[in-house]
């Protein structure tokens, strides 16, 4: 297996697998934990993204496919999706491009919401581009929630990941999603879920570092 991702709670390891070009994500164990506490928590969050990678598919947002979930070795077996992140795209899309993307991004995170479902770390890293789907990967923060301040926290990330990766054409790829939020949620909601936006921005308590 080739090692392409080393984070603080999950390796990603990329591979074939019985035929399938595949990513193994393993939350390895921690020497702080007590080892059955550990495995405990390793196993539950393992489970757990594992129901919201197949919940978010279900109210219509493209996932990697799951092959199989090991919990005795907290691993997820799920497709390699081939493609590059949003984060690569950006730079070589054209402006109607860009708007076009950022609209469907906009209409994915709408999907998410309605069904009760906040990302978590929504940034241009955690969205690939796969020929003509636009899949969301790495729901290890993930929760479901109906709560205006994590949908409005989803709303931030996405903004400042924006901003910090892509500022020339952070304010049209953000419109865009906003435009393709509201087609999602409706006006009224988006309208408070900005509002909330703003909120929280202010506060000051949330960057983004990817």
């Amino acid at each position: 297996m080739l090692l392409i991702r080393k984070g603080a709670e999950a390796d990603l390891y990329q591979d074939v697998w019985h035929g399938l070009n595949t990513i193994h994500k393993v939350r390895r164990a921690k020497a702080y934990r007590i080892p059955q506490l550990d495995l405990q928590i390793r196993s539950s969050r393992t489970s757990h993204e594992a129901q919201i990678i197949h919940n978010a598919k279900r109210v219509g947002v493209p996932t990697p496919f799951m092959y199989l979930i090991d919990l005795e070795t907290t691993t997820i077996t799920m497709q390699y999706v081939e493609g590059p992140r949003m984060r690569e795209a950006l730079g070589s899309l054209s402006s109607d491009q860009k708007e076009k993307l950022g609209h469907h991004v906009g209409e994915l995170l709408g999907r998410l919401h309605v069904g009760g479902i906040v990302h978590g770390d929504v940034t241009t890293s955690n969205i690939i581009i796969s020929g003509e789907k636009v899949f969301l990967i790495d729901f290890g923060l993930a929760e479901y929630s109906h709560e205006l301040e994590k949908r409005g926290i989803d709303l931030l990330l996405i903004k400042r990941s924006l901003q910090a990766m892509h500022y020339v054409c952070a304010k049209e790829c953000f419109d865009a999603m906003v435009r393709g939020y509201t087609s999602t949620v409706g006006e009224n909601v988006c309208r408070e879920v900005l509002k909330r936006v703003e909120e929280i921005a202010k506060r000051g308590r949330y960057a983004v570092k990817r």
